[in-house]
């Protein structure tokens, strides 16, 4: 049954729905409005073009898949924070299908910049925010970083072999996990 739409978060909401049930493709103006209950019109008075809603739509997912749990322990410990990652990862495939490589693959294009632009910001969380994790864990050996072997760029490590994983669709952290241990304690 379709509602009324009284915000852009609930369009948003709306979209993601569409999406999980019609996949990316059922996302525009009009398919929006009618799941919405609204004219046209009013979702033109919260985005511009398909684009803007469709971009807004993907930083949407992004922030539902990587939503900070309620749990705020899982950012004091590197295992932890890596073991929830990859939950979250497998939860984003299973309730959008295909997102990460379609999303990834095809906002790496130029006519996809506000996209492209979303996505690297979120990457870009995610890796700082896995570097604070890595600061923030007592377990760490004191002589685990040095000047060449940095907090930042085991985070950067670390980020890519989740990149892999999502190319991969392999939500084990496993062997992660494994570096980790053998890395940092």
């Amino acid at each position: 049954m379709n509602h009324i739409v009284t915000s852009k978060e609930e369009i948003l909401k709306t979209s993601r729905e569409l999406i999980q049930r019609q996949g990316w493709s059922a996302v525009s103006i009009r398919s929006v409005a009618a799941a919405c209950g609204v004219s046209v019109g009013s979702i033109y008075n919260y985005f511009d073009s398909k684009t803007a809603l469709v971009g807004a739509t993907v930083e949407s997912v992004w922030c539902e898949i990587f939503h900070r749990p309620e749990d705020g322990t899982v950012f004091q410990d590197t295992q932890a924070c890596i073991a929830w990652m990859y939950g979250r990862m497998e939860y984003g495939c299973r309730q959008y299908p295909g997102f990460f490589t379609l999303h990834s693959l095809g906002f790496m294009r130029e006519d996809k910049s506000d996209g492209k632009r979303r996505m690297e910001q979120t990457w870009q969380h995610v890796s700082e925010e896995l570097c604070s994790v890595l600061k923030r864990d007592a377990r760490v050996r004191p002589d685990a970083f040095n000047e060449q072997f940095t907090a930042e760029k085991f985070a950067e490590v670390l980020f890519s072999l989740m990149l892999s994983a999502l190319l991969r669709q392999d939500y084990d952290p496993g062997a992660v996990l494994e570096i980790v241990c053998r890395t940092l304690y």
